[in-house]
């Protein structure tokens, strides 16, 4: 009897221990982000500046000149004429069916976004290729990243910096990142050793072997973990409208609580041709890129 008392008063004294665990690791955050959330803020106040700046350049410029930038940007990193003319019809689709302005909202956070992985992925997938203890420390990091429910990144941003545009994107950046920086990683390793051996016998600093040879062979490597952030920034595009962040996710999520059905479709369409358009365009800039390095190799 004594023994099965035990068995069934420890449960609930462990329950009770974890709820104040919970409790006081909430009860840290919150009082962290009291203390030091303002601050914190002000530091991405030049970001937000420019994501504002940005969104109202996309918005107030003409629809016609828009397409025509983004046809004349789609075939400048293609070469490919079909492919422009299937983004043209698709921004035509967008701006008959009324989602001209939130595609541009989000067209702009999702820039932002992939140049601010980019700037801190590339450097990260540097790191991790020249040193195997940074590697070691870092792909843990990057696992949790990639396996955590998005949602879950919300919160904590959310209670830190409150509802709007810079809590999205620092969710957005962080769901998005570890393919740039994994494949950066892994560009890099797999420049072959005798290519650097010459550079190297040319004498090649350290500095001049990275930009003048590891980099530009690790290049369509790297072009497809772009690839990668850039879809996975897209596909939180619907969860980060939750938070306030305005673009095509807003009517999705609508459509959702209101159960609009039509509505939520064509935005769900308007973002897969926006996703269709980066892959595209980033494939294929990839594919060139490395097609004029097996040249540079083989001349």
């Amino acid at each position: 009897m004594a023994d099965s008392s035990w068995l069934t008063k420890f449960p609930q004294m462990d329950r009770s221990d974890l709820l104040a665990i919970r409790k006081s690791l909430d009860s840290a955050y919150r009082d962290f982000s009291r203390e030091y959330g303002d601050v914190i803020e002000s530091f991405f106040d030049p970001l937000l500046t420019f994501l504002v700046w940005f969104e109202k350049l996309l918005l107030s410029t003409p629809w016609w000149l828009m397409i025509a930038i983004i046809v004349g940007l789609v075939y400048a990193a293609s070469r490919s004429w079909k492919l422009c003319a299937g983004v043209l019809i698709s921004f035509l689709l967008i701006g008959y069916f009324g989602m001209w302005n939130d595609t541009m909202r989000t067209m702009s956070i999702i820039t932002v976004c992939t140049l601010v992985a980019i700037g801190l992925g590339i450097p990260i997938g540097i790191l991790m290729a020249r040193s195997d203890r940074a590697q070691n420390i870092i792909t843990p990091m990057l696992d949790v990243m990639q396996t955590m429910p998005a949602f879950v990144y919300l919160i904590p941003v959310v209670m830190l910096l409150g509802i709007g545009k810079i809590p999205g994107v620092i969710a957005v950046v962080i769901y998005a990142i570890p393919p740039v920086i994994r494949l950066t990683n892994l560009g890099i390793r797999l420049v072959d050793r005798e290519v650097l051996e010459a550079a190297t016998a040319y004498g090649a600093n350290a500095r001049q072997r990275l930009l003048g040879v590891q980099l530009p062979l690790a290049l369509p490597t790297i072009m497809a973990g772009i690839n990668q952030t850039i879809m996975m920034a897209l596909s939180m595009v619907v969860i980060a409208s939750m938070i306030g962040v305005k673009g095509l996710g807003q009517p999705v999520l609508k459509s959702i609580t209101n159960q609009y059905f039509t509505v939520g479709l064509l935005n769900g369409l308007a973002i897969v041709a926006l996703a269709i358009m980066f892959d595209r365009v980033s494939q294929s800039y990839a594919k060139r890129t490395q097609r004029h390095m097996e040249g540079v190799q083989n001349g």
